[in-house]
This record gives C-alpha cells, structure tokens and sequence, in this order.
C-alpha cells in the first residue's frame, strides 16, 4: 500500500497504459480519478471525469473541484501516422492539442494544488527521442514532453517532483496502428521482437509498475528524469540480434 492516502489523477485513464496505471494505483491504496472525452465506461473501477485536457478552460474548471491533489499522471495521447508533407493543419492540431498542449493545461492548473511532495508522472515515449518512421507529429509530441517534464522539476521544486516515463512498444491499438505502416506487417513485427532484449512486447503493467514507484515516497530523490521502458529495445545497436 504505497500510495496509501493519496490522492491521484490520471488523464486517459479509459483503456491501455492509462487504465493500467489506474488499476496499480488503486491495488497501492491510492483514491484515483481518471478523466477522459467520453463518459464513464460501464463498472469502472475509479471515480470519472470527463474532461478534454486540450481544453484549457474545461482543465482549470476540474482542477477548481479538487480540493488537493498528491500525484498527476499525463497519459492522454493520440496519434497520426504520417509524414511532415503528409501531415494536415487539422492533423497537427489533433496531435498537438492533446499531447503537448494538454499537458501544459494540466500542469498548469494542477501543480498550484499539489502538496509538498507531489509526483507528476508524464507519459512520454522512446519516440520523443528517436524517430519512428511517419510518425512525425507523435515524435515531435513527445520530446516537448521531454522537455517540459524538466522545466517542471526544475522551476516546481522541491515541493513537486516531475519525471517522465518513456513507454517503448506497448502492446496497445496504438502498436497496431504502427504496424500497419509496414509493407510486411508480420515480418515488421517479428523483426521488432528479435530487437528486444526481452523477446515480448510490453503491457501497460510494465509502465504502471514504473508509475507506482515514481508516485510514491520511495522514489523521493528522481525528478526531471526520463525513465525509459522499453524491454532494452533501445539498448541494442542497429544490428539485427537473431542474424548472430
């Protein structure tokens, strides 16, 4: 029970890594809400906002009905699988909005509640430092976050600590999405596998594990780290390791 007596938001909390998180905080003792555009999905286990984090009026009215809060985690993403020249105006406002701008909406609106020795978590992605491919809006996303989860450590300290996690290939629509870009989609994925030290895939309990620890007091002395999951795909070099 780590996170016993804590209070925790958790933005796109409805499914994958986000709903992963909010069942290991809940399982630590903490009181969880999750926030996402719909409503509450049928016998979810937290309580429910919905909330558009990309709305920055809508965000600072939420925050506005919490009272304290202890840790943040910023979850909500989106993606789109295109090129620089591919991509739209409405689709950077779609990837932008969200993932970099919704951040900053709720950080801004959340850290003057969070007590001494608050935790904000942000969901950041080996994307933010290496490129995939079409993914150019996501990758760009990303770093801001990178980048962002510094300022916040540094400019927000000692009263609130803020680390990022660095997701690598989570087994979530969002992975399928990405393979589908392939021209061979189970080569591309079998390849992707021998790529990873630990041959599998991750599961949004593998990033939640990494979010307990940096919501409790044990990870009191981390901020402005990015901490990279990834199954040490990022580890290798651009060898192929099942060619040796």
């Amino acid at each position: 029970m780590r996170l016993a007596g804590k209070k925790a938001l958790v933005t796109g909390g409805r499914q994958g890594i986000g709903k992963g998180i909010v069942d290991a905080f809940l399982a630590e003792g903490a009181h969880v809400t999750a926030c996402g555009r719909g409503g509450k999905p049928a016998g979810y286990p937290a309580d429910w906002l919905t909330l558009d984090v990309a709305d920055a009026e809508a965000v600072t009215a939420a925050a506005a009905s919490f009272e304290t809060l202890h840790i943040l985690v910023n979850n909500a993403g989106v993606q789109v699988e295109k090129t620089v020249v591919d991509s739209t105006d409405e689709d950077w406002a779609h990837v932008m909005n969200t993932n970099a701008r919704g951040v900053f909406n709720t950080c801004r609106a959340f850290i003057p509640l969070m007590r001494a020795g608050g935790s904000i978590i942000n969901i950041g992605s080996i994307s933010g430092n290496v490129a995939d491919p079409s993914m150019a809006l996501y990758n760009a996303s990303k770093a801001f976050v990178h980048g962002l989860t510094r300022s916040i450590a540094v400019d927000h300290g000692p009263a609130v600590r803020c680390n990022a996690i660095c997701p690598g290939w989570i087994e979530t629509g969002m992975l399928d999405a990405g393979f589908d870009l392939a021209n061979d989609r189970e080569r591309a994925r079998a390849d992707a596998l021998q790529r990873h030290a630990v041959r599998r895939f991750g599961q949004p309990r593998d990033i939640a594990a990494m979010a307990v620890w940096l919501a409790s007091d044990e990870a009191g002395f981390a901020t402005g780290q990015l901490f990279t999951v990834d199954g040490g795909m990022t580890a290798a070099s651009p060898l192929n390791p099942g060619l040796f």
